[in-house]
């Protein structure tokens, strides 16, 4: 009975080799695809071995064809001279001599003559009997003398037979070294890519501060030129839109505050209260933008202090909700962080005023909670059970005045800042704001490092 579990636990552990090297095969494959580098370098690879198989083809072919040809009456033509000078019946005396004086075997096989001069050995051309075109009938060293006696002549001190196989690995090393060669030249000519890959990336993430470094001046140097070119475009232009938003909201300002204190001297009715709500939405507005631009373009530099984020998430609530149905889940052990308290307040604000706004009719109250996850960072959040949002809006939700067709009614309000501005206040803290669907609902959070 015991071997049945050994049995599967082979099998399973069979399984699992399987397919980490399937996906070590895939993640291989798709490298492969992917690197410009060694694409470049295989088709080095296969242009040297079809050009090697193509020179070597043609070389035998022409050797066999050519100059065998011309060889082949030549050294039949010797032999009859060498058969000549042995004799009939054939003289030990002279074929030794014929082996002293030249590079050539001689085995002489009859009735009266049995004569090997080189006795256990097999000379080139000597052995192939059985090759019509390859062996000694052939090339003419085979005679027969007119007393029945069988002269067979061959090379000594020819190539060995493992010779041509040292010469193919000889080959073979030089192909891999010319490819390793060719690699390497691909990748010094190629290695301005990574850093206009890195510059890009750069740019996407609105970092216009380090320009492409230009290390070659070929079309890849062209290229990052370029580049940097239309980045000081790019950023010449969002910085002429952030300073005409900077300067309206400023200028916004004056009248809007005008135009509350008028508003205060209406007579109190509805009409007066629309009218001083959209006014305070306006003021929140402007107040939004001039935030969210100075914490984009870094002209806010952050005023940290030791903040204790339960005692700070308590007194948010109890000053500016006190009203709102709130629940809250604070760890009291969170230690204290480094922050900046006014901008932690206002994005604890826009979230839970993000939540109350979307909890309308709701079955549970929006919860705040403070807790450490399990990869050690500090989570501060606000979870709501609204009817929350599609996978598809969820990945738009932190951009700047983008708002789900559910919310772009005036009852629901917001412009489409808050989740922006949270994000920004995250990452100038370098933390993160992680949004996601908590089904029901939408759950926001500020994750930090301690």
């Amino acid at each position: 009975m015991s071997s049945v579990p050994a049995r599967d636990g082979i099998r399973a552990r069979w399984h699992a080799a399987h397919a980490r090297w399937h996906a070590k095969h895939h993640q291989w494959r798709h490298s492969m695809r992917h690197s410009l580098k060694w694409r470049i370098v295989i088709a080095f690879l296969l242009l040297a071995l079809a050009m090697t198989g193509v020179f070597l083809i043609g070389a035998k072919r022409m050797v066999t064809t050519g100059w065998q040809s011309y060889a082949k009456p030549l050294v039949a033509d010797y032999i009859d001279k060498l058969v000549l000078e042995i004799g009939s019946p054939p003289s030990l005396e002279r074929a030794g001599a014929i082996v002293a004086r030249l590079p050539v075997s001689v085995k002489i096989d009859g009735p009266r003559v049995q004569y090997d001069s080189h006795p256990g050995a097999h000379p080139s051309w000597s052995v192939p009997d059985d090759d019509p075109r390859h062996g000694p009938e052939s090339w003419g060293l085979v005679r027969t003398t007119a007393d029945g006696h069988r002269i067979t002549f061959g090379l000594v001190n020819a190539l060995r037979g493992d010779r041509p196989r040292i010469f193919a690995w000889i080959t073979l090393a030089a192909l891999l070294g010319i490819t390793l060669a060719a690699y390497a030249y691909v990748h010094r000519m190629l290695r301005p890519l990574q850093g206009i890959g890195d510059g890009v990336a750069r740019f996407g993430r609105g970092d216009f501060g380090q320009p492409i470094p230009i290390v070659r001046h070929d079309e890849l140097g062209d290229l990052a030129d370029r580049v940097n070119t239309m980045a000081t475009s790019l950023q010449g232009m969002l910085d002429a839109k952030r300073a005409l938003l900077l300067a309206i909201s400023h200028e916004l300002r004056s009248p809007l505050t005008r135009a509350r204190v008028n508003a205060e001297l209406v007579e109190e009715g509805e009409h007066r209260d629309a009218l001083l709500r959209d006014l305070s939405e306006m003021r929140d507005l402007i107040t939004d933008l001039l935030e969210s631009e100075r914490l984009a373009t870094g002209h806010a530099a952050l005023q940290t202090e030791s903040v204790n984020l339960a005692a700070l998430a308590r007194d948010v609530v109890a000053t500016q909700f006190a009203q709102a149905p709130l629940r809250l889940e604070l760890d009291a052990t969170v230690p204290a962080l480094q922050l900046d308290p006014v901008r932690v307040r206002l994005l604890l604000r826009n979230l839970i005023d993000n939540a109350v706004r979307h909890s309308v009719g709701a079955v549970g109250s929006p919860v705040v909670s403070l807790s450490i996850e399990a990869d050690g960072r500090v989570a501060l959040g606000v979870r709501d059970h609204g009817p929350g949002v599609s996978p598809e809006q969820l990945q738009r939700l932190a951009e700047p005045f983008y708002r789900p067709d559910s919310a772009r009614t005036r009852a629901s309000g917001g412009v489409g800042l808050g989740l922006y501005l949270c994000r920004l206040v995250a990452q100038a803290h370098g933390g993160e704001l992680r949004i996601r669907r908590a089904e029901p609902g939408l759950d926001v959070a500020l994750l930090l490092r301690p």
